[in-house]
């Protein structure tokens, strides 16, 4: 089943603020963050329902090689992702993203 994955604006605004970040602390990381987590997103066009059901029923993407989850719905054909949050902050911060 091939899905549709919308990327709210609060997402993309993570991925670009954790970017900005990373780029702050080594030049070039947070460019190859920024292609690590779009590369994430994109598994969700084929297996969105792959992975792991971690808060009722928001699924978690664990971008691999940074401590960062994707944070995202499925409803039937259609990903909604919500977030993108460092592991070392407060998983709840996904639940103010979704309101």
């Amino acid at each position: 089943m091939k899905f549709n994955v919308i990327i709210t604006p609060d997402a993309s605004r993570d991925i670009e603020s954790i970017a900005d970040w990373y780029e702050s602390q080594v030049k070039g990381l947070g460019k190859r963050f920024y292609k690590e987590a779009k590369k994430h997103i994109r598994l969700l066009y084929n297996n969105a329902n792959s992975f792991a059901v971690k808060y009722d029923d928001v699924h978690c993407l664990k971008i691999k090689k940074f401590p960062c989850l994707i944070h995202y719905k499925v409803t039937g054909n259609t990903v909604i992702v919500y977030a993108v949050i460092n592991t070392s902050r407060n998983p709840d911060i996904w639940k103010e993203k979704i309101k």
